[in-house]
């Protein structure tokens, strides 16, 4: 193990609210994000395809706040997801790989929102999409699931969802082990 493995191994994820307001944070901004790169590609993506998926008429405002209540409530999901101890604890334990291993807590909060935005593009857009798209009638959507735009969008979400949730959320001197690295006490210290 290197040297730094100890300092990694006596972390923990803050758990109090912070959690909720990492989430929340780093959801909304990387939802703006996302959004802009929409806009800037083919803004219909969010005045038109977003609306149509809740079989309402094309507009923009609407488009935008769906946009933003999707990254809020999946921005809250990550929060939640990484702040328990089976998912938070294997975040801040020891790593067999002496890359992973050096890695600060908040890079490997980074990179599992970069994961995370993976996962969400795969089972969003990628599948639940397309079986609403064939079941409920929508039609064929302005912007078709698997496109590049897409999954770059969803991992630069990912990635401003990680980076801030790390900012936002503290990462607590922990010695009791990974299965009870995450601390439920909000008191913890900023990284």
């Amino acid at each position: 193990m290197s040297a730094h493995s100890e300092s990694s191994s006596e972390h923990g994820i803050g758990s109090g609210l912070n959690w909720l307001i990492g989430g929340a944070v780093g959801g909304i901004v990387g939802s703006l994000l996302f959004g802009g790169l929409l806009w800037v590609i083919d803004p219909d993506i969010v005045t038109e395809t977003i609306p149509a998926i809740y079989g309402l008429p094309p507009a923009a405002p609407v488009g935008w706040v769906f946009h933003l209540i999707h990254g809020l409530v999946l921005g809250v999901l990550f929060g939640f997801l990484v702040s328990r101890p089976v998912i938070g604890g294997t975040l801040t334990a020891d790593a067999e790989t002496d890359f992973i291993d050096a890695m600060r807590p908040g890079v490997r909060l980074t990179a599992a929102g970069i994961i995370y935005g993976l996962a969400v593009w795969t089972a969003l857009p990628v599948i639940a999409l397309s079986i609403w798209g064939t079941i409920g009638g929508v039609g064929d959507p302005a912007f078709p699931a698997t496109a590049l735009e897409s999954l770059v969008g969803h991992l630069l979400y990912g990635l401003l969802l990680g980076a801030l949730f790390s900012v936002f959320v503290g990462i607590a001197p922990d010695r009791r082990g990974a299965e009870d690295s995450v601390r439920s006490d909000s008191d913890s210290f900023q990284e």
